[in-house]
This record gives C-alpha cells, sequence and structure tokens, in this order.
C-alpha cells in the first residue's frame, strides 16, 4: 500500500504562490490515480483536484479552475499542485489521497474514491 508524504504548506499573502508536493512510497505508484482535497475550519473536506494514473485525464473543483494546476512525475513518485492566485479562503489544510489503483482512466471527485491519505499540509492565505 502507498504512504503519502504532503509538503510544501505555509503562510502567504493573497495573490501569492505555492507549490504543494506529494511523495508516495510503497505501492505501485504509476498505476495510481491521485487527488488534492482540503478541509477548512468548521467545513468537510472537499476535492481540489485530481489525475489519473497517466497525468492525461484531470479535474479541478469549480472554484480552483484557471488557478491552481495538478501535476505528476512518475520517476520521482510524486505529485504537485501548483496554486496561484491565492485567496484568503483557500486557507485550508491541504491532503494527499492516493486511489485503489489498477490505472484507471477517470479521476476520482470523492472521498470514497481514494483509499489512503497523507497527514496534510496547512495552506494560510492572509488578506
Amino acid at each position: 500500500q502507498v504512504q503519502l508524504e504532503e509538503s510544501g504548506g505555509g503562510l502567504v499573502q493573497a495573490g501569492g504562490s505555492l507549490r504543494l508536493s506529494c511523495a508516495a512510497s510503497g505501492g505501485t505508484f504509476i498505476k495510481t490515480g491521485m487527488g488534492w482535497f482540503r478541509q477548512s475550519p468548521g467545513k468537510e473536506r472537499e476535492f481540489v483536484a485530481g489525475i489519473n494514473w497517466s497525468g492525461l485525464s484531470l479535474d479541478y473543483a469549480d472554484s480552483v479552475k484557471g488557478r491552481f494546476t495538478i501535476s505528476r512525475d512518475n520517476d520521482k513518485n510524486t505529485v504537485y499542485l501548483q496554486m496561484n492566485s491565492l485567496k484568503p479562503e483557500d486557507t485550508a489544510v491541504y491532503y494527499c489521497a492516493a486511489d485503489r489503483g489498477g490505472r484507471r482512466w477517470h479521476v476520482g471527485l470523492g472521498e470514497n474514491d481514494y483509499e489512503t491519505w497523507g497527514q496534510g499540509t496547512q495552506v494560510t492565505v492572509s488578506s
């Protein structure tokens, strides 16, 4: 089973950028779809972006389309989330997640589509 570790969170001013990384170990990363979710205090965890095993199928939440970009490097077993034009409402703990593998084409949009989760990294956007 794959294990995940996020990094790259921090404090940034509105309009700024951050890049989150999620390093995977164990399992078979190249066969695994990956997703980013986030959770703000008092809110449920929500889908942010997802990428299938090949990197050719992507999906984004409407709230981040045009600002965030998900990508993966299968040689480095790492998935990234480039976040630009950050807003205070992007403040949350961001979680990386891996699906059950098997080279599924479609990107999972719900928590139940993912089997393994990282510990999360805090992103705080100040106004």
